[in-house]
């Protein structure tokens, strides 16, 4: 697991430019949250609005919404697909998006229809480090 700066960022995950993570799991599905960056600068997460099982979501797509102390965010998409299962968990204790992120905290389980393009457009590997360092930086300016 990468640690940018405070921020944990598995590396078997590939993250998308609005701060949700995929993980691709066996079967060809994909496991969908709300990565470690987020959940810190949000703080903790007071509601949130599931997608709907059976739906078809696109890439970048907004398919939820997110409240927290400081404000409300979108939950984007990172890869487009069916959604499948969503964690109803999340309906009685929507901080274990702050407590694990990446474990009890997931949102949805997706069936991709375009995984290889999809994947193209999410940092991953080494493009990680780069850009959560610059997103911590714009963080940085915002509050000055």
């Amino acid at each position: 697991m990468a640690k940018i700066e405070g921020y944990n960022f598995p590396d078997e995950l590939y993250y998308h430019k609005e701060h949700t993570w995929a993980k691709i799991e066996s079967e060809g599905k994909v496991r969908v949250g709300m990565n470690d960056f987020y959940q810190q600068s949000a703080g903790d997460t007071t509601y949130i609005d599931l997608p709907f099982e059976g739906d078809e979501v696109e890439q970048d797509e907004t398919c939820g919404k997110i409240q927290s102390a400081k404000w409300v965010a979108k939950f984007v998409a990172p890869i487009s697909g069916e959604i499948l299962q969503v964690n109803e968990d999340l309906e009685d204790d929507c901080t274990l998006i702050n407590k694990s992120p990446y474990d009890e905290g997931w949102i949805m389980i997706v069936k991709p229809s375009n995984l290889d393009e999809d994947l193209q457009n999410l940092y991953y590997g080494k493009t990680v480090e780069p850009w959560v360092k610059k997103e911590i930086q714009d963080a940085e300016k915002k509050k000055k």
